[in-house]
């Protein structure tokens, strides 16, 4: 007996122990060979870890030291682990993640190759199931699935849409100055840190974008999930240990709660404008109303063709609704607050703002018409993306073996793609490249860089970012309403400290003092 269960369980145990092995060593180590041979330099390859010790190490050491005021060198703070590769073995060099190599691409034109004429070769590298249980949605999706998620989604982010939603934007600005004017006293100042406050602006205009009326409930779901995330965050920090997140640990626990307590929200309220839509009352122009419009029609038109359910179910509804609180207020709530800091070191292109808006608005409430005409203020932004871009790099992973630059790359590598040390790159930005100085947009964006495509905060190709426009509207209206009824220095609390966390953010926050005008 024993004998026939071994004939059975030896070949399955010695197939498992050969894939095993393989992919923990030899393709590693094949992958390696054959990036070395066409002169590729990196680190060596240590099996399961790879490199990602010295990420953590390197990261929290980063982490302990500030840097000095007004240095906007911050790419060997954030990304200390690519910093230190880079420099040692050149602008297209790898390191390891794991057992998958990731060759640095410094080039705009590789990058551009990558994400947009080479497209469709192309995927992010699957996330440890940590990302997937924070959000999926648009950012995560493929193929298919993705090109369906998107032509659905890309009606709500025209710009007709974005500027019935101006409202929203200026109403929530609203609430937030008359909250500092009522602690701030008629004579001094008041100290604060303007990040989390910043942070409050923007979930409020998320909420009544993304839900309109319901905009109470949208709040409530962004509890939940800002409380999800701070529990799921510490992971994101150490190795991901296959199964761990079946596991009946509290966290776990907690977790799948607030879970099943957000989808239960977002359900009860997809179902309800469903409901509405379908017995003729409008979508209200908010993101959801537009997103299940533009889902149904989507259905209707497809659908009908070709006899199959062309829309998204309900579950991707929700994720997407996810996606667009997280994904939505992030990026420009670290927009917004690295605006004030720097206009709080540069208080001369503060006034130079102040002056371009009062001269645009006077005290009115900004409008998408007056928005057009900040230049001044439209150059700060983008300098601002460009010194601490909210998202410091990208990763693509290579689906079959390509030529990319003169070099023959193997299926199944990462690339790498460094959006802050490109933006920080004397060879494409000048010998100034490391200092704040929006004058470099003065005739945009094509001119702002000794390279085409050297600029690229949002992404570039397909998949460039769908909300950079309602980001870039929501941080003008709300950078343009506190310039006209603050003004704000740094305070002697404030300590600089750009880390990476999802995005770039103040590790210690933004203490400024602000004075009524």
């Amino acid at each position: 007996m024993m004998m026939m269960i071994w004939v059975v369980v030896l070949p399955v145990l010695l197939v498992w122990v050969w894939k095993t092995w393989e992919k923990l060593w030899l393709t590693p180590r094949r992958l390696e060979r054959e990036l070395r041979r066409q002169g590729l330099s990196g680190t060596h390859y240590r099996i399961f870890y790879g490199d990602s010790k010295d990420f953590v190490r390197l990261s929290n050491d980063a982490r302990s030291r500030p840097l000095p005021l007004h240095c906007h060198d911050i790419g060997p703070r954030v990304l200390p682990l690519y910093h230190n590769i880079i420099k040692d073995h050149g602008k297209i060099s790898f390191t390891w993640f794991g057992g998958s190599p990731r060759v640095s691409l410094m080039d705009p034109e590789l990058v551009r190759e990558v994400l947009s004429k080479k497209f469709g070769h192309f995927e992010k590298p699957k996330s440890t199931p940590f990302t997937k249980y924070i959000f999926q949605g648009l950012v995560i999706h493929e193929g298919e699935k993705w090109a369906k998620h998107r032509r659905i989604l890309n009606p709500a982010f025209h710009l007709e849409k974005l500027k019935l939603m101006v409202p929203a934007f200026s109403s929530s600005c609203v609430e937030l100055i008359r909250r500092w004017n009522k602690m701030i006293p008629d004579e001094g100042y008041m100290e604060l840190d303007v990040s989390p406050e910043v942070q409050n602006f923007t979930q409020e205009v998320i909420s009544k974008t993304a839900f309109g009326s319901s905009y109470e409930e949208g709040r409530r779901i962004f509890q939940l999930l800002t409380e999800k995330l701070q529990l799921i965050l510490p992971a994101f920090h150490s190795v991901y240990i296959p199964g761990y997140r079946f596991l009946p640990t509290p966290l776990n626990q907690k977790a799948s709660q607030l879970d099943e307590d957000i989808a239960r929200i977002l359900r009860g309220m997809i179902e309800k404008r469903e409901k509405a839509i379908r017995m003729g009352e409008g979508s209200n122009d908010d993101l959801l109303g537009l997103l299940l419009e533009s889902n149904m029609k989507e259905n209707e038109e497809y659908g009908s063709k070709f006899f199959i359910n062309k829309e998204m179910s309900i579950e991707d509804v929700i994720e997407e609704c996810k996606l667009f609180y997280l994904a939505g207020q992030e990026t420009t709530s670290v927009l917004l607050t690295w605006t004030m800091i720097l206009l709080s070191m540069y208080p001369n292109w503060q006034d130079k703002a102040r002056e371009e808006v009062l001269q645009v608005f006077g005290k009115n409430t900004p409008d998408m018409d007056g928005l057009s005409r900040l230049k001044i203020v439209t150059m700060i932004l983008y300098e601002v993306l460009r010194l601490y871009t909210p998202v410091a790099n990208l990763l693509r992973k290579l689906c079959k073996t390509m030529e990319i630059g003169g070099i023959t790359y193997p299926a199944g590598v990462i690339f790498f793609l460094p959006i802050l040390f490109i933006h920080h790159d004397t060879e494409f930005w000048g010998e100034d490249a490391k200092e704040f100085k929006p004058e470099r947009f003065a005739e945009g964006i094509s001119k702002a860089s000794k390279v085409a495509g050297a600029f690229f905060p949002f992404s570039v190709g397909p998949r460039v970012c769908l909300g950079q426009n309602f980001a870039l509207i929501e941080a003008k209206i709300g950078l343009s309403m506190i310039l006209q009824h603050f003004c704000f220095e740094l305070s002697s609390s404030y300590i600089h400290a750009p880390h990476n966390v999802f995005t770039v953010q103040p590790q210690h926050g933004a203490q400024l003092k602000l004075h009524k005008l």
